[in-house]
């Protein structure tokens, strides 16, 4: 089945980086109203994303998934094709784009800047984890993957992080790291408990997503990303500031 452009009101994210434009697209799917984050850049962008692995791609996003559309994807087979449809509801083709999905709306979403000399750093995040948290390596996971799928669950915190410079694809894994124990750090100092084991902290949500997206400056060229660099030191702290206030913005609302 074709979808049809369904995007009737937009709202642009001022961003300081050159050659891509953010902004939230307020559309439906399946005739129910939602809203997506929406990055587009000037040429395609190297990404890594948890979700499609390492791509060459127009567009990143994070889209929010209401209550009604959550019924309609709660399996991956569903899923799957959620993914193949939203990106055409925006007028994107989905070969074009790589993006996360979340029970949290998007005009709840969290923007950091850290900058150092020339080099910049965004972190965008949306983040709800009261009832999700789970701390690794403690907890049991009960999803078995199977042909015929398990349920999905929208709790999560998802992180996009950008940057003007080019980070090389060992930079980006790395960078995920660095973001993740940001992110752990984060629900450690807000006192975040597991929902499994209440009497222990969480290290984040069972289905957490992070964006990485390098940056064109030629100048900039990363190949470290650890926390003893500068350049990991900007991701971790814009990381920590926009997940401790997205989780101000979505749970304490909630």
């Amino acid at each position: 089945m074709k979808s049809r452009l369904t995007v009737f009101r937009e709202r642009k994210i001022p961003l300081e980086l050159n050659d891509l434009e953010t902004k939230i697209a307020y559309h439906t799917y399946e005739d129910i109203e939602t809203n997506t984050l929406l990055v587009a850049f000037s040429e395609k962008r190297r990404v890594l994303s948890t979700v499609d692995g390492y791509r060459k791609v127009n567009y990143v996003g994070n889209s929010y998934i209401p209550p009604e559309i959550e019924k309609l994807v709660m399996t991956i087979k569903d899923y799957k094709r959620y993914e193949k449809q939203l990106p055409l509801t925006l007028g994107i083709k989905p070969s074009q784009i790589t993006f996360m999905s979340t029970g949290v709306d998007m005009d709840k979403i969290a923007v950091c800047q850290k900058t150092y000399k020339d080099l910049k750093v965004y972190c965008i995040a949306t983040c709800g984890a009261k009832d999700n948290a789970l701390r690794m390596g403690v907890d049991s996971g009960d999803w078995v993957e199977t042909k015929a799928g398990f349920e999905l669950s929208t709790g999560t915190i998802n992180i996009l992080l950008l940057t003007n410079a080019v980070l090389t694809t060992g930079a980006m894994a790395r960078s995920i790291m660095t973001a993740t124990e940001a992110k752990t750090a984060t629900l450690q100092d807000l006192n975040y408990m597991s929902t499994a084991s209440p009497q222990i902290q969480a290290t984040g949500t069972g289905t957490d997503t992070m964006i990485i997206v390098s940056g064109t400056n030629q100048q900039n060229t990363i190949h470290y990303t650890g926390g003893h660099t500068k350049m990991g030191e900007l991701i971790a702290k814009a990381t920590k500031t926009a997940v401790t206030q997205g989780l101000k913005n979505f749970d304490r609302e909630n």
